[in-house]
Protein backbone atom coordinates (compact mmCIF):
# COMPACT_ATOMS: atom_id res chain seq x y z
CA UNK A 1 0.00 0.00 0.00
CA UNK A 2 1.62 3.35 -1.04
CA UNK A 3 -0.62 5.74 0.86
CA UNK A 4 -2.24 4.59 4.10
CA UNK A 5 -6.03 5.80 4.09
CA UNK A 6 -6.40 8.33 6.82
CA UNK A 7 -9.35 8.49 8.84
CA UNK A 8 -11.50 11.23 10.08
CA UNK A 9 -14.39 11.83 12.41
CA UNK A 10 -15.94 13.73 15.27
CA UNK A 11 -13.60 14.86 18.46
CA UNK A 12 -14.12 16.83 21.58
CA UNK A 13 -12.44 18.53 24.39
CA UNK A 14 -10.28 19.21 26.60
CA UNK A 15 -13.63 20.40 28.16
CA UNK A 16 -10.33 22.09 30.53
CA UNK A 17 -10.34 24.88 27.23
CA UNK A 18 -6.34 24.60 26.93
CA UNK A 19 -4.01 22.40 25.40
CA UNK A 20 -4.76 18.48 25.40
CA UNK A 21 -1.95 17.06 27.53
CA UNK A 22 -3.88 13.44 26.77
CA UNK A 23 -5.85 11.75 23.47
CA UNK A 24 -8.39 9.45 23.80
CA UNK A 25 -9.32 7.71 20.91
CA UNK A 26 -12.40 5.78 20.41
CA UNK A 27 -13.18 3.05 17.68
CA UNK A 28 -16.86 2.18 17.49
CA UNK A 29 -17.95 -0.74 16.41
CA UNK A 30 -19.77 -2.44 13.42
CA UNK A 31 -22.24 -0.18 10.92
CA UNK A 32 -21.96 2.68 13.57
CA UNK A 33 -20.10 5.68 12.82
CA UNK A 34 -17.48 8.31 15.35
CA UNK A 35 -20.73 9.94 15.98
CA UNK A 36 -21.99 6.59 17.87
CA UNK A 37 -18.80 6.80 20.90
CA UNK A 38 -18.00 10.64 20.85
CA UNK A 39 -20.98 10.42 23.12
CA UNK A 40 -18.85 8.78 25.50
CA UNK A 41 -16.52 11.95 25.94
CA UNK A 42 -18.12 14.37 28.28
CA UNK A 43 -18.59 11.28 30.81
CA UNK A 44 -15.21 10.71 30.45
CA UNK A 45 -13.92 14.37 30.34
CA UNK A 46 -15.37 14.45 33.92
CA UNK A 47 -12.00 12.31 34.89
CA UNK A 48 -9.69 13.57 31.81
CA UNK A 49 -10.57 17.10 31.42
CA UNK A 50 -7.35 18.11 29.88
CA UNK A 51 -7.98 15.07 27.16
CA UNK A 52 -8.80 15.55 23.88
CA UNK A 53 -11.06 12.73 22.84
CA UNK A 54 -11.33 11.96 18.65
CA UNK A 55 -13.66 9.00 17.33
CA UNK A 56 -12.90 8.14 13.72
CA UNK A 57 -14.68 6.93 11.39
CA UNK A 58 -13.83 3.32 10.61
CA UNK A 59 -11.91 2.95 6.85
CA UNK A 60 -14.90 0.80 4.89
CA UNK A 61 -18.58 1.30 4.26
CA UNK A 62 -20.48 -1.48 6.30
CA UNK A 63 -21.12 -4.01 3.69
CA UNK A 64 -24.29 -5.25 5.64
CA UNK A 65 -26.40 -2.35 4.56
CA UNK A 66 -27.13 0.67 6.11
CA UNK A 67 -25.39 4.14 6.27
CA UNK A 68 -22.35 3.09 9.18
CA UNK A 69 -18.95 2.10 8.59
CA UNK A 70 -16.49 -1.16 9.30
CA UNK A 71 -13.18 -1.98 10.17
CA UNK A 72 -13.76 -5.22 8.55
CA UNK A 73 -16.54 -7.68 7.28
CA UNK A 74 -18.13 -9.76 9.03
CA UNK A 75 -20.38 -11.63 6.25
CA UNK A 76 -17.83 -14.58 6.78
CA UNK A 77 -16.97 -15.41 10.98
CA UNK A 78 -15.16 -17.78 9.76
CA UNK A 79 -11.44 -17.20 11.84
CA UNK A 80 -9.49 -17.02 8.63
CA UNK A 81 -11.15 -13.89 6.41
CA UNK A 82 -11.86 -12.44 9.91
CA UNK A 83 -7.87 -11.98 10.30
CA UNK A 84 -7.01 -10.92 7.10
CA UNK A 85 -10.02 -7.89 7.60
CA UNK A 86 -8.17 -7.15 10.29
CA UNK A 87 -5.06 -7.03 9.28
CA UNK A 88 -6.24 -5.13 5.98
CA UNK A 89 -7.90 -2.59 8.60
CA UNK A 90 -4.47 -2.45 11.11
CA UNK A 91 -2.24 0.08 9.75
CA UNK A 92 -4.67 2.32 9.15
CA UNK A 93 -5.26 2.50 12.39
CA UNK A 94 -1.56 2.40 13.33
CA UNK A 95 -1.45 5.16 10.87
CA UNK A 96 -4.33 7.41 12.34
CA UNK A 97 -2.47 6.40 15.89
CA UNK A 98 0.82 8.01 14.84
CA UNK A 99 -0.73 11.42 13.02
CA UNK A 100 -2.53 12.00 16.00
CA UNK A 101 0.66 12.05 18.62
CA UNK A 102 1.95 14.00 15.81
CA UNK A 103 0.11 16.74 15.62
CA UNK A 104 -0.84 17.17 19.24
CA UNK A 105 2.82 16.46 20.10
CA UNK A 106 2.24 13.78 23.16
CA UNK A 107 4.19 11.19 23.66
CA UNK A 108 2.52 7.41 23.35
CA UNK A 109 1.92 6.98 27.09
CA UNK A 110 -0.38 9.85 26.81
CA UNK A 111 -2.94 8.18 24.30
CA UNK A 112 -5.33 5.57 25.26
CA UNK A 113 -7.57 3.31 22.91
CA UNK A 114 -11.34 2.80 23.92
CA UNK A 115 -13.36 0.47 21.86
CA UNK A 116 -16.69 -1.11 21.13
CA UNK A 117 -17.07 -4.40 19.49
CA UNK A 118 -15.12 -4.63 16.21
CA UNK A 119 -13.55 -1.49 17.80
CA UNK A 120 -12.44 -3.35 20.69
CA UNK A 121 -11.08 -6.76 18.47
CA UNK A 122 -8.54 -3.43 16.37
CA UNK A 123 -7.90 -2.01 19.45
CA UNK A 124 -6.18 -4.65 20.80
CA UNK A 125 -4.54 -5.60 17.80
CA UNK A 126 -2.99 -2.65 16.83
CA UNK A 127 -1.86 -1.56 20.34
CA UNK A 128 -0.21 -4.95 21.07
CA UNK A 129 1.71 -4.74 18.13
CA UNK A 130 2.97 -1.15 18.17
CA UNK A 131 6.63 -0.69 19.24
CA UNK A 132 5.72 1.50 21.89
CA UNK A 133 3.29 0.89 24.76
CA UNK A 134 0.32 3.30 24.48
CA UNK A 135 -0.73 3.77 27.98
CA UNK A 136 -4.44 1.22 27.83
CA UNK A 137 -6.61 -0.32 26.25
CA UNK A 138 -10.64 -0.33 27.27
CA UNK A 139 -12.24 -2.40 25.77
CA UNK A 140 -16.06 -2.95 25.45
CA UNK A 141 -17.93 -6.27 24.19
CA UNK A 142 -15.22 -7.49 22.10
CA UNK A 143 -13.06 -10.19 21.80
CA UNK A 144 -9.29 -11.30 21.25
CA UNK A 145 -8.93 -11.70 17.67
CA UNK A 146 -6.40 -14.49 16.81
CA UNK A 147 -4.89 -15.08 20.05
CA UNK A 148 -3.20 -18.08 18.06
CA UNK A 149 -1.03 -15.28 17.03
CA UNK A 150 -0.43 -12.67 19.63
CA UNK A 151 2.95 -14.10 21.68
CA UNK A 152 4.81 -14.70 18.51
CA UNK A 153 3.87 -10.68 17.17
CA UNK A 154 3.62 -8.54 20.65
CA UNK A 155 5.43 -5.88 20.87
CA UNK A 156 4.38 -3.77 23.82
CA UNK A 157 2.23 -4.73 26.83
CA UNK A 158 0.16 -1.79 27.32
CA UNK A 159 -2.65 -2.32 30.49
CA UNK A 160 -6.06 -3.17 29.65
CA UNK A 161 -9.45 -3.04 30.83
CA UNK A 162 -12.81 -5.49 28.97
CA UNK A 163 -16.14 -4.96 30.48
CA UNK A 164 -18.89 -7.42 29.05
CA UNK A 165 -22.23 -7.92 29.37
CA UNK A 166 -23.40 -11.49 30.17
CA UNK A 167 -26.18 -10.95 28.18
CA UNK A 168 -24.61 -10.26 25.30
CA UNK A 169 -26.04 -11.87 21.99
CA UNK A 170 -23.49 -10.62 19.25
CA UNK A 171 -19.86 -11.03 20.87
CA UNK A 172 -21.22 -13.70 23.58
CA UNK A 173 -19.37 -13.31 27.23
CA UNK A 174 -17.87 -16.98 26.62
CA UNK A 175 -15.18 -15.14 24.46
CA UNK A 176 -13.88 -13.02 27.43
CA UNK A 177 -12.02 -15.72 29.37
CA UNK A 178 -9.79 -17.33 26.50
CA UNK A 179 -9.00 -13.02 25.91
CA UNK A 180 -7.91 -12.89 29.78
CA UNK A 181 -6.49 -15.83 29.67
CA UNK A 182 -4.25 -14.84 26.43
CA UNK A 183 -3.36 -11.89 27.57
CA UNK A 184 -1.97 -12.52 30.70
CA UNK A 185 -0.03 -15.28 28.73
CA UNK A 186 1.53 -13.34 26.95
CA UNK A 187 2.49 -10.70 29.95
CA UNK A 188 -0.59 -8.53 29.72
CA UNK A 189 -1.82 -6.60 32.43
CA UNK A 190 -5.67 -7.03 32.56
CA UNK A 191 -9.18 -6.52 34.28
CA UNK A 192 -12.09 -8.05 33.20
CA UNK A 193 -15.52 -7.19 33.97
CA UNK A 194 -18.55 -8.96 33.72
CA UNK A 195 -21.91 -6.79 33.69
CA UNK A 196 -25.19 -8.88 34.90
CA UNK A 197 -27.83 -8.44 32.74
CA UNK A 198 -26.32 -6.05 30.05
CA UNK A 199 -26.52 -6.85 26.33
CA UNK A 200 -24.38 -5.91 23.86
CA UNK A 201 -23.93 -2.31 24.94
CA UNK A 202 -22.09 -0.05 27.47
CA UNK A 203 -23.83 0.89 30.50
CA UNK A 204 -23.25 3.57 33.20
CA UNK A 205 -21.20 1.26 35.76
CA UNK A 206 -18.81 0.13 32.46
CA UNK A 207 -18.12 3.81 31.73
CA UNK A 208 -17.06 4.33 35.12
CA UNK A 209 -14.86 1.70 35.08
CA UNK A 210 -13.38 3.08 31.82
CA UNK A 211 -12.77 6.64 33.46
CA UNK A 212 -11.06 5.44 36.86
CA UNK A 213 -8.80 3.19 34.86
CA UNK A 214 -8.16 6.10 31.87
CA UNK A 215 -7.60 8.20 34.71
CA UNK A 216 -5.30 6.16 36.52
CA UNK A 217 -3.09 4.98 33.09
CA UNK A 218 -3.08 8.49 31.90
CA UNK A 219 -1.81 9.73 35.08
CA UNK A 220 -4.70 11.62 36.07
CA UNK A 221 -5.92 11.90 39.40
CA UNK A 222 -9.39 10.35 39.78
CA UNK A 223 -10.98 13.23 41.22
CA UNK A 224 -9.69 15.67 38.71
Amino acid sequence: MSEIQQLFGPSGGPASGGAPKQVVILAHGLGADGNDLIGLAPYFAQALPDALFISPNAPFQCDMGGFGYQWFSYQDRAPAPVLAGVRAAAPILDAFIDRVLAETGLPDDKLALVGFSQGTMMSLFVALRRAKPIAGIVGFSGRLIAPETLAGEIKSRPPVVLVHGDRDDIVPIAVLPEAVNTLKATGVPVDAYVRSGLTHSIDPEGIEIGSEFLARVLGVSATA
